[in-house]
């Protein structure tokens, strides 16, 4: 399963590649808005941490996504708990 995180810390960046590895997923992680978010493609869940991230970034990661079968989580907080959760709803 192709997972994109957009948001969250940036000093934790390995660690939501380590977790996502344990459920069998890859990871592409954009803690900051890097060229517009280039490169997300069509993955699999777009994981949101709408605290760490701007209303610019939301729109921008959304109309980068293609319209296919992707799925969208939403969390406030940007935790490893949080990711945690989001992966057991949507990874298993």
């Amino acid at each position: 399963m192709s997972i994109v995180i957009v948001g969250g810390n940036e000093c934790m960046t390995r660690q939501y590649c380590e977790l996502c590895s344990e459920y069998n997923c890859k990871a592409k992680i954009y803690p900051k808005m890097k060229a517009g978010l280039k490169n997300i493609g069509s993955p699999d869940l777009l994981v949101l941490f709408t605290s760490t991230v701007s209303h610019k970034m939301v729109k921008c990661a959304l109309s980068e996504i293609k319209k296919g079968s992707t799925k969208i989580a939403r969390s406030h907080s940007s935790s490893m708990a949080a990711l945690r959760c989001i992966l057991e709803e949507h990874a298993i």
